[in-house]
């Protein structure tokens, strides 16, 4: 949470005004939105990541009223780590509801749920799509696809956590698309081995085998410079370089979401 505020605040804007000689005042107004909803998935699995990295940078902005809504599971309950986070972060209020309908609620209102400023927060293809469709009535962040990983590797990265870090995306969904680009033959043979052995072992096997059968993807390219063309035209959401000069790699990457290297 700290290390989510402190990024944010880095982030805010303020209002200034600019008198000029003539008597003439020029100047930029920030003022925060007065309520914003937070989409939540939670009908398979939880993920309280979700709830903070959407709900503090709202709180740092200034809004107003934070209304959270979250799909329950099977015995009609939130996660209970789900609604600790959203308690923490400084939701002001949570609806157990989900899918279009939970959009449609957050952006038009019922009797229940008052209507929203701004939607925010990732979901699944019926929750991009309703996002787009109430767009105009509500303002909404994006309309984002499926979840997705690159990891750019070279021969001095691990194979078993690339591996591990491809499965952290493969696992959210059937339709989530985990990539390796590498400049070693060697490290992509054992990255593959590795990426079945582990998933073999995790509760979210299924999930996580359709979404590497089906998008899963290891391009093995020349050299280092192919290696980043191919990053910078595939444009992935998450990136994440593993290679013995990160940073400098880092710099030639233009087209991407989040960047993490080590």
């Amino acid at each position: 949470m700290n290390n989510i505020r402190l990024f944010h605040e880095k982030q805010r804007q303020y209002s200034w005004f600019d008198s000029k000689p003539d008597g003439t005042i020029l100047g930029q107004k920030i003022t925060a939105l007065e309520s914003a909803g937070v989409y939540v998935p939670g009908g398979k699995a939880a993920y309280p990541s979700s709830v903070l990295m959407n709900i503090i940078p709202a709180m740092v902005a200034g809004v107003g009223r934070i209304v959270m809504v979250t799909p329950p599971g099977k015995d009609g309950k939130v996660n209970p780590v789900t609604l600790t986070a959203a308690h923490l972060a400084g939701a002001t209020e949570v609806y157990k509801v989900g899918g279009a309908q939970a959009i449609a609620a957050l952006a038009f209102g019922t009797e229940s749920i008052p209507r929203v400023n701004k939607i925010v927060g990732p979901g699944n293809i019926f929750v991009a799509l309703a996002k787009k469709a109430v767009y105009g009535h509500a303002s909404i962040d994006s309309i984002a696809g499926p979840s997705e990983i690159l990891v750019l590797a070279d021969e001095s990265a691990n194979p078993r956590f690339v591996a591990a870090d491809l499965l952290s995306q493969a696992e959210h969904d059937e339709l989530a698309s985990a990539i390796l680009v590498t400049t070693s033959m060697e490290l992509a043979e054992k990255v593959s081995k590795e990426a079945r052995l582990q998933a073999s072992k995790l509760s979210r096997s299924e999930i996580i085998n359709k979404s590497l059968d089906n998008y899963g993807c290891i391009l093995v390219a020349d050299n280092m410079k192919d290696a980043v063309s191919a990053v910078n035209e595939i444009a992935p959401e998450h990136l994440e370089i593993v290679t013995k000069n990160p940073f400098e790699d880092m710099t030639r990457i233009h087209n991407a979401g989040a960047i993490f290297y080590r």
